[in-house]
């Protein structure tokens, strides 16, 4: 919040207690923070389930530019395995979308509808902030008239200046007081708010982590060679790669 200096009209005495403007600050400060992190932890939560999306997607469009490939005509095992690793990766695609949609509508739309409610909370505290330049500038004019000789005049302008004063203060201290009262309550209430919204999200990643073990686990068990482990085909790899730099389209001038 920013707070505006006022060097024209401002009254010699101290209308707001300097612990109540200290414990506005702090309150409110508080709040604004809380409405940063939300805003930041819906957009983090926005890349990170898109992230998710592209990659699934991404896994399957490579298992079908796989299946597409000549070498699954030519090699019924190749077939298999791609047909295999196709199967696995639609299969995540779907798991993945599935916990998308849980995080979307328990996690995501809860955090919007929860930063919808700031605007009108700062909008408090400028009607706030706005009566208190009333107030200021009301109390200054009945300090100048306090400070006059009392003639008639004077008293009858002093009169009407507190007469104006009064419900300007009631006003701003009816606002101090509810914000007070109000920005600590709606600051705690963030705990059982989104405690619930952050259960969920991790619920939804224990599922879709636990389906993808099953995935591909299922997969290993198909694609597992007796007789081949990693090592050996590493080596197979090599050989291969070795015969193909020996031919001469692609020997070193």
């Amino acid at each position: 919040m920013s707070w505006i200096p006022f060097k024209i009209g401002q009254p010699k005495k101290q209308i707001v207690p300097k612990t109540v403007e200290r414990d506005f600050e702090r309150e409110y400060g508080k709040l604004q923070q809380l409405e940063e992190q939300t805003r930041k932890l819906q957009k983090d939560l926005k890349k990170s389930t898109d992230a998710d999306l592209a990659m699934s997607k991404s896994a399957v469009k490579i298992s079908l530019d796989l299946l597409s490939n000549p070498l699954c005509e030519q090699d019924q095992d190749f077939l298999n395995m791609v047909t295999a690793l196709d199967t696995a990766m639609k299969r995540m695609d779907a798991f993945n979308q599935e916990k998308v949609n849980q995080i979307q509508k328990t996690v995501v739309e809860p955090l919007k509808k929860f930063g919808s409610v700031f605007p009108s909370l700062n909008m408090a505290v400028k009607r706030r902030e706005q009566a208190l330049q009333d107030y200021r500038r009301l109390q200054a004019k009945v300090e100048k008239y306090e400070e006059k000789e009392k003639t008639g005049p004077v008293l009858a302008k002093l009169h009407q200046a507190r007469e104006e004063l009064r419900p300007v203060r009631d006003d701003f201290e009816a606002k101090n007081k509810q914000l007070l009262d109000e920005m600590p309550r709606f600051y705690n209430s963030r705990l059982d708010y989104f405690q619930p919204s952050f259960e969920s999200l991790i619920r939804a990643q224990v599922v879709y982590y636990s389906e993808m073990h099953k995935i591909f686990g299922d997969l290993t068990q198909q694609l597992d060679q007796p007789g081949h482990p990693d090592e050996q085909r590493e080596r197979e790899n090599e050989a291969k790669l070795s015969e193909l730099r020996a031919l001469s389209i692609v020997a070193d001038d």
